[in-house]
């Protein structure tokens, strides 16, 4: 068997999705090999065609486009929700505020940077961000995954992204967050097969969660209580991760438009070029 690496975010909808595939349940044609690491770190490795197979933000990838393919599944979107912009409560923003962001090519930073241009901004781990506005390290910071479900009571929300995606984007399309790409040196008969297994892997999660959440408790791996796994699954591990729609495809190309017309892609580039091409499958088989 062909040994591939997957790498994907320690947060509960990638851990989620990615344990179908984790626990043998699907995928007997490779042996996979995971790593979990934070989303900047996956960006970063990304960008050095570390990985076969690696979870990234919408964000990246026109960077990375000439070396990975965009899979159609295992994705996270925001649909009247996302990441949050929080301060102290008792905290007045400057237009040069300083704030802590979770990478610098995480879609919610090129969100920000859009919206809000005179902003100082430092990188931290998306675990480290809410502590670094407690104590006054910065001004505010963008909570990501998890972390949008509760932070600290002396905190409030200055802005939610999605509000903030949706003036940006002039039309009611899903927000981007995180996608999923594959190495384009890998065999395209593999490429694939390999998407196909990750697709019954994340439709496999979906459709037996009320299982796979609880081994997910029981084994430590997951961040929050059965509550708020629950909560966060419905958010970003849903039906609409196994595989993008229409109107998922228009977000992506929105995003990559705005990004192109802020000055931070070279050149503009549609999604669904940038697909696997599965028909050619069926092609050979026919």
């Amino acid at each position: 068997m062909k040994n591939i690496t997957i790498a994907h975010s320690p947060d509960a909808d990638d851990i989620f999705m990615y344990m179908a595939v984790k626990f043998g349940w699907v995928g007997n044609s490779y042996k996979y090999k995971n790593s979990a690491l934070d989303i900047q770190t996956l960006n970063e490795l990304a960008l050095k065609n570390e990985y076969d197979v690696s979870a990234i933000s919408f964000a990246l990838y026109p960077l990375i486009a000439s070396e990975y393919a965009l899979l159609k599944t295992a994705v996270s979107f925001g649909q009247g929700y996302g990441p949050k912009l929080i301060k102290k409560k008792d905290k007045k923003l400057k237009s040069n505020f300083k704030v802590a962001l979770s990478g610098a090519h995480t879609s919610n930073a090129l969100i920000f940077r859009i919206k809000y241009p005179q902003a100082r901004i430092i990188y931290k781990n998306f675990l480290e961000i809410e502590k670094a506005v407690l104590d006054d390290e910065v001004d505010a910071g963008v909570l990501i995954h998890e972390s949008i479900l509760e932070f600290d009571k002396n905190l409030c929300v200055e802005a939610e992204l999605w509000d903030i995606w949706q003036e940006l984007a002039k039309e009611d399309l899903p927000l981007p967050l995180g996608g999923m790409a594959l190495r384009r040196s890998l065999p395209l008969n593999d490429a694939i097969a390999i998407e196909k297994d990750l697709i019954k892997a994340v439709k496999l999660a979906h459709y037996n969660k009320k299982i796979l959440a609880p081994m997910l408790m029981e084994r430590n791996l997951i961040r929050v209580d059965e509550q708020k796994l629950d909560k966060y699954l419905n958010l970003y591990a849903n039906e609409n991760s196994i595989q993008m729609n229409d109107q998922q495809y228009k977000g992506i190309d929105k995003l990559f438009e705005l990004g192109f017309n802020h000055g931070f892609y070279e050149k503009l580039i549609k999604s669904k070029d940038y697909l696997i091409p599965s028909e050619y499958e069926e092609f050979r088989n026919s």
